[in-house]
């Protein structure tokens, strides 16, 4: 009985995704739940189960396809599972062991790579296979091509050039019809797009289109902070078990000043400006696949403790691209810290619909101007970029100021002054 394999519910608003990878082969078998395919979306990577136990018999949508929510992606042959496990007792008490016949992984095609064979008219037993289970690779018949036109005619390359062209259309939606680009003979790697990049991508120019974006400056001196983290942190990390770093102070203290500007805790709907009384705080979080910014929820209502716990626990899951969907939606504001990559300053672009986002840089030691003396001081640019549309240059300022002299004197956040 064949079973189809389908694109689950992906999560509020997410109604596509991209096949990242396939983990079985056709042909392969497979237990029930067992994962089949990697698919990524705009926010989070999730692995499609099999439904069943059985051989995967059919891949639909290859590695790179857009799939919708519903879209059956492959097939699973029950009755494959069925044989195998009516056979194993014939099996056990004959004492012998029966070969099934099986297609070589070399004949064995992928979709994709099916229709580039069939549209040039190759044969698939004359290609090299380099595929990890020796299957055939999209780029092995690309190089079978390129091979055999070295010895015809020009025109001979046209289904190549074809071939290739349609392989390496980057997210069209994101830059228009390219006009076909030739390959520089010294050597270029292309790579699709991931969708989060592609995503990512898009809400950039999306705030930059639509947002009036300016940023307002100021610095912080840090040494009172450092030296309050340096004289409890053992003991805090000793309670509570994690880690005493910066972002809890900053994460309290922008609260303090959203409270006291909600503009920029705001966000522009239609002609309608929404003031939240609420604050979840996006802390962006850099991955080998791109940022995320997993949210904070009710962070005025946490401890340090429970927003370093959280902290630490999102970063974690963000390099395993474990995060959720819901983890990572919604936001009222944001905190990206570029100082851990070294970063002195920065414009940090808005996160939509959101009209503010802090940028965190670098702690450096600095001479500053004391009461008329020259004193070397531990110093940090702060950046606030703001939505000009809701947010003004008086309230970017005053928020930045506020967020400085709560800083440099921490005990304020233990009073609320």
């Amino acid at each position: 009985m064949k079973v189809d394999i389908v694109v689950p519910t992906l999560g509020e608003s997410v109604t596509e995704a991209t096949v990242a990878k396939w983990l079985k082969n056709v042909g392969d078998s497979v237990a029930a739940d067992e994962p089949l395919v990697e698919l990524e979306t705009d926010k989070v990577s999730l692995e499609v189960p099999a439904p069943s136990a059985g051989k995967l018999s059919e891949i639909l949508a290859s590695d790179g396809a857009d799939v919708l929510v519903g879209a059956v992606l492959g097939n699973l042959d029950e009755t494959a599972a069925t044989a195998v496990e009516q056979l194993e007792p014939a099996q056990k008490e004959a004492g012998s062991s029966v070969v099934f016949p099986e297609l070589a992984p070399s004949q064995i095609l992928s979709p994709a790579v099916r229709k580039l064979v069939d549209e040039n008219g190759l044969d698939s037993a004359k290609i090299l296979a380099t595929g990890a289970k020796g299957q055939i690779t999209k780029g092995d018949v690309l190089a079978f091509m390129k091979k055999s036109s070295d010895s015809k005619p020009a025109s001979a390359s046209q289904p190549l050039a074809k071939a290739a062209a349609k392989q390496v259309t980057v997210a069209p939606d994101l830059v228009g019809e390219l006009p076909p680009r030739a390959e520089d003979p010294r050597g270029e790697e292309r790579v699709r797009m991931s969708r989060l990049r592609q995503i990512i991508a898009q809400r950039l120019k999306q705030a930059q289109n639509t947002a009036a974006i300016l940023t307002t400056y100021n610095e912080c001196r840090m040494d009172t902070l450092m030296a309050l983290r340096s004289e409890y942190r053992d003991a805090f990390e000793k309670k509570h078990g994690v880690r005493l770093g910066f972002l809890s102070f900053f994460v309290k203290a922008a609260i303090i000043a959203l409270k006291e500007i909600p503009a920029v805790n705001a966000e522009i709907y239609g002609d309608e400006v929404i003031y939240k009384n609420y604050y979840d705080v996006g802390v962006a979080v850099g991955t080998p696949q791109g940022l995320v910014v997993p949210v904070v929820r009710d962070a005025d209502k946490m401890s340090f403790a429970e927003i370093e716990n959280t902290i630490a626990d999102y970063g974690r899951r963000a390099r395993d691209g474990k995060l959720t969907i819901n983890e990572m939606t919604g936001g009222t504001f944001t905190i990206s810290n570029g100082g851990v990559y070294g970063s002195l300053m920065s414009m940090p672009i808005l996160n939509p619909p959101q009209s503010g986002i802090l940028g965190m840089h670098t702690i450096q030691k600095r001479p500053i101007a004391v009461d008329g003396n020259v004193e070397i001081g531990s110093m940090m640019y702060l950046a606030l970029s703001y939505d000009h549309r809701i947010v003004d240059g008086r309230e970017a300022v005053t928020f930045l100021v506020r967020m400085k002299e709560v800083l440099e004197d921490p005990q304020r956040l233990l009073i609320d002054v």
